[in-house]
């Protein structure tokens, strides 16, 4: 699975060669041998050496003459999954002594992004069907008819039936027709918020269960974006609009501060525990051995960022005037200005991480170092991934208690410990978690007013997306601060969060407003998360989340295995839901 078959043809008599290869995704990396073919020793008959080569990003070949350390030829290339491919390297025919390097495709590779487009059509498919029934069932002739049919047939069954009476076929097959599906009432819960969680959720539960294994279903091995990396910051974005709407709420209730400080501190507590405990990746080595335990970890960011964020919130609450959330004339920056206290903190924090990021000394690296180390950088600074990020992890966690598997280590080829979750990130899932308050806060201030909080999600994702371009300068690598999840850099934060905007621009109308959509399935894990978050970790191995498969070689097969094992989730939450049991903390 994403390999490729390379037949590497020595034609040039008397000369051993030595092939070198890179991914074209690997930022300015050493180039790793791939295989050295010696001259068969016999004129006219070249010696051929088998090598596998990566399909999921596009190659870089460099052969050099092993003798003379020089290149002979270098080329870029695309191998395609399961394909066979031959490398010729041969003088040229035009007598000039040049040598040319041509690949040839012995066996056509197969198309292996052909299962995910087939079960995307699949599911625009079944939400094309879904929303025509809805349509249909909200028409009033088409309601009737189907409204006759069942009550003409009940009708009829129990006549026929000896133990029906004539009382009772009369109450079930009178004039009462079902109540046709209106759009939700006003409250103070938003489904809006409740399905992005869920969205982000579900993402999350699929990635983690491999993605059908591919490469864009994983987290990036160091700058730019998957769809792994966006499901962490939404559901730190939405746990800020959760944490402001739910204690007003609360506050409102007649809560002393002081109670509500207590539970917060004890779910923050809870939070941590579970995330060392047991969703804990220590424990596929065995039992749990608090020596190399890792201490940081997603349930432990989520604790530490709610503490922070709740706190904040909670120390310089204020009530929501009840004229921002009737009249139009409230002042446009109300949200803003009421919480300048906690805009100083924000940007004080974020100021620290800049500070620490570009000017804390880190041994044998470079100041304000945000490379990945090992290969990176030409091989110039190899224990330094993460620079001041994975310095003060390793000086203060130590190396035995962080992630010992980082994402980086797939193309960069890293040998320290880094880990994704650690402290300093820990600044910016802060920050994040404040601009989910924020929106929490429009949809609050300016409830009822549909008009005004739409232009203000506007405003602030197109805001958040221009501080993304200016710091990445719309690049991958070449920006001031490129967007990185391992870090949880600035741009990172600004640009998911712009993102998170937006998608609450689209839903917040759709699903609040006019009813047009109620959700479904994202809304029932979305009200569970912590169930569905601990139970998908917990059961990972366990059928029906994971099988034996016939081909574990088979995209196919794993992306199947996955959407089903996704899919049991949201019919657990469903079903929960129903059940009205909810697992909160």
């Amino acid at each position: 699975m994403d390999q490729a078959l390379l037949l590497i043809h020595n034609e040039l008599r008397g000369t051993n060669l030595t092939v070198f290869w890179n991914s074209e995704r690997c930022y300015h990396c050493l180039f790793q041998v791939l295989v050295n073919v010696s001259w068969s020793g016999k004129p006219g008959k070249p010696s051929i050496a088998a090598v596998a080569v990566s399909t999921q990003h596009g190659s870089l070949l460099q052969i050099n003459d092993t003798l003379e350390e020089k290149e002979v030829c270098r080329l870029e290339y695309k191998f395609g999954e399961f394909g066979n491919y031959s490398l010729v390297v041969k003088h040229a025919h035009n007598g000039a002594g040049e040598i040319a390097c041509d690949i040839v495709v012995n066996k056509k590779p197969v198309d292996s992004n052909l299962p995910v487009c087939i079960a995307f059509l699949i599911g625009v498919a079944l939400i094309i069907a879904v929303s025509f029934l809805r349509f249909l069932l909200s028409l009033d002739d088409f309601h009737n008819w189907i409204s006759k049919a069942i009550n003409s047939r009940e009708t009829d069954r129990l006549i026929n039936s000896e133990l029906g009476s004539p009382s009772r076929a009369a109450s079930i097959g009178g004039d009462a027709q079902p109540e046709a599906w209106r759009p939700p009432a006003a409250t103070t819960r938003l489904r809006c918020v409740d399905t992005f969680r869920g969205i982000a959720l579900i993402l999350m539960v699929f990635v983690n269960y491999g993605g059908g294994k591919y490469w864009y279903f994983k987290h990036s091995s160091w700058n730019g974006l998957t769809v792994a990396d966006l499901v962490f910051p939404w559901f730190v974005f939405i746990m800020g609009s959760s944490v402001f709407l739910s204690m007003t709420s609360i506050l409102q209730r007649g809560c002393s501060k002081f109670r509500l400080l207590g539970k917060i501190a004890w779910r923050s507590f809870l939070l941590i525990c579970i995330g060392v405990v047991i969703v804990n990746p220590n424990y596929c080595l065995g039992p749990l051995s608090w020596d190399k335990v890792r201490i940081p970890g997603v349930l432990q960011r989520l604790g530490v960022t709610y503490f922070v964020v709740a706190v904040l919130e909670l120390i310089f609450a204020k009530p929501v005037p009840e004229s921002c959330a009737s009249e139009r004339s409230c002042f446009s920056l109300r949200d803003i200005i009421f919480s300048w206290p906690q805009w100083l903190f924000i940007l004080m924090l974020e100021s620290i991480w800049l500070a620490l990021t570009f000017f804390l000394p880190v041994p044998g690296c470079p100041t304000g170092y945000l490379g990945p180390g090992g290969i990176g950088d030409l091989g110039k600074y190899p224990n330094c991934t993460g620079g001041a990020a994975g310095y003060i992890d390793r000086l203060l966690l130590g190396d035995d208690h962080i992630y010992q598997h980082p994402s980086s280590a797939v193309l960069y080829h890293t040998q320290v410990a880094y880990d994704p979750e650690g402290i300093l990130g820990s600044i910016n899932s802060i920050v994040m978690a404040f601009l989910g308050v924020q929106a929490g806060k429009i949809l609050l201030y300016y409830k009822d007013q549909t008009k005004d909080i739409l232009i203000r999600f506007t405003a602030w994702s197109c805001f958040l997306g221009l501080i993304s371009v200016a710091l990445t300068k719309f690049s991958e690598n070449e920006g001031f601060i490129p967007i990185n999840k391992n870090l949880w850099s600035v741009s990172y934060v600004t640009t998911l969060s712009s993102f998170a905007f937006f998608i609450l621009l689209i839903l917040y109308p759709i699903v609040d407003v006019k009813g047009l959509w109620t959700g479904t399935p994202f809304f029932y894990p979305g009200m569970n998360s912590i169930l569905v978050y601990v139970g998908h970790e917990v059961f990972e191995n366990y059928f029906p989340f994971q099988w034996k498969l016939q081909d574990n070689q088979s995209h196919k097969e794993h992306l199947t295995q996955n959407i089903v094992a996704t899919a049991v989730w949201v019919l657990i939450a469903y079903i929960l839901y129903k059940k009205k049991v909810f697992w909160k903390i």
